[in-house]
């Protein structure tokens, strides 16, 4: 265990004791980060085959990422009810990798006009029994629903009320629509600017109304799904209280270019990132480690703020209040970062899982 890790004591994998900061310490530390959407990776898509959740888990602290949210996107209701049923099971004997610590459903209760990457046959109006039954799951914590779709509110109200978030994302919703619903039952945003209403200066759209609500915003920072400067943009208005770094990974994410199955729609890697036949594009093959250092690199954002983002703000988001600080009576979920922002270990429950080669 690295020597600033070893300054910490743990009890059944919470943090116990920490240490002071040391501004001459040569790396870095961060409380783990936690990915809240997460489609899949090396090789495996949740959509398509949820079982592979774990197999991903796995690999995940490979980037930083000690807990995440498993992302099922737009598909016939018993896929979720399968992915439920996988986290329900539980970890295969001797696992030892980042935490499911619930899914993000997102989709079907998407806009067609904003569907990118899924499949449209799959797209349904919410349903309210679906959502009771999503509710009771113990498992579902985020569900992406458009507000501006028949029956939205009333499902989104019912989710809220069983401490489901909901975020808008997917949508058509105009900003007067958008400013309602970010005032409402919808507590966040999923990748903001991405397959939504635009701003424009006489039609703010969901971007203008989700920059200008108190809520937290997903970010994809690879600078092909936002360029860096609508990135420092978004940093200027959500700051490291509202901005969550999510990498929306897909099965290409550490494979590199080829094709790949996002749900059951084919998508293209290439050096344009993953696109579907329309030219959509669809998910990313970013890291949270590449995320955190893009932030850092093209906001000014101290490393502070930026490890904030990737922790403290998702942990927050779906109310997992043991996670995200590096203080007694939290996981001992860390990471440590060298000067140059390259991750040298990452401990989870106070083991370490992962470490560099390089560290």
């Amino acid at each position: 265990m690295s020597s600033l890790v070893s300054r910490f004591s743990f009890s059944d994998g919470v943090i116990t004791t920490a240490p002071h900061p040391d501004p001459s310490d040569e790396m870095a530390l961060g409380a783990g980060w936690i990915d809240l959407q997460v489609n899949g990776a090396w090789g495996k898509d949740f959509t398509s085959d949820p079982s592979s959740i774990w197999e991903v888990g796995a690999r995940l602290p490979e980037t930083g990422v000690t807990a995440f949210l498993p992302t099922i996107i737009s598909a016939p209701y018993e896929v979720a009810d399968t992915a439920i049923e996988v986290l329900h099971s539980g970890p295969p004997a001797g696992y030892r990798g980042a935490q499911p610590i619930g899914l993000h459903i997102e989709g079907p209760w998407i806009s067609p006009e904003w569907s990118g990457a899924h499949n449209p046959e799959h797209l349904r109006g919410p349903d309210i029994e679906v959502a009771r039954r999503w509710a009771v799951s113990g498992v579902v914590k985020m569900v992406t629903i458009a507000p501006e779709l028949e029956d939205a509110p009333v499902v989104a109200a019912l989710l809220a009320a069983r401490g489901v978030v909901v975020s808008a994302g997917h949508s058509d919703a105009d900003f007067t629509t958008a400013t309602s619903a970010l005032q409402g039952s919808w507590t966040s945003v999923t990748h903001l600017f991405n397959q939504m209403t635009p701003f424009h200066h006489r039609a703010p759209g969901m971007v203008g109304a989700a920059l200008l609500s108190n809520r937290a915003c997903g970010v994809i920072v690879d600078g092909v799904h936002a360029d860096p400067a609508a990135v420092e943009l978004a940093w200027r208005h959500l700051g490291p209280d509202r901005m969550c770094l999510v990498t929306d990974s897909i099965a290409a994410t550490g494979l590199g270019e080829g094709t790949y199955l996002l749900g059951d729609v084919e998508v293209a890697v290439s050096g344009d990132g993953p696109r579907i036949g329309t030219g959509d594009l669809a998910g990313s093959t970013l890291t949270m480690d590449r995320a955190l250092a893009n932030l850092v690199r093209w906001t000014g954002s101290t490393l502070e703020q930026a490890l904030d983002a990737a922790s403290l703000v998702p942990a927050r988001m779906i109310g997992a209040t043991d996670r995200g600080r590096l203080a007694p009576g939290f996981r001992g979920d860390i990471v440590v970062l060298d000067h140059d922002l390259h991750l040298v270990e990452t401990i989870i429950g106070g083991e370490v899982v992962y470490r560099s080669k390089k560290g």
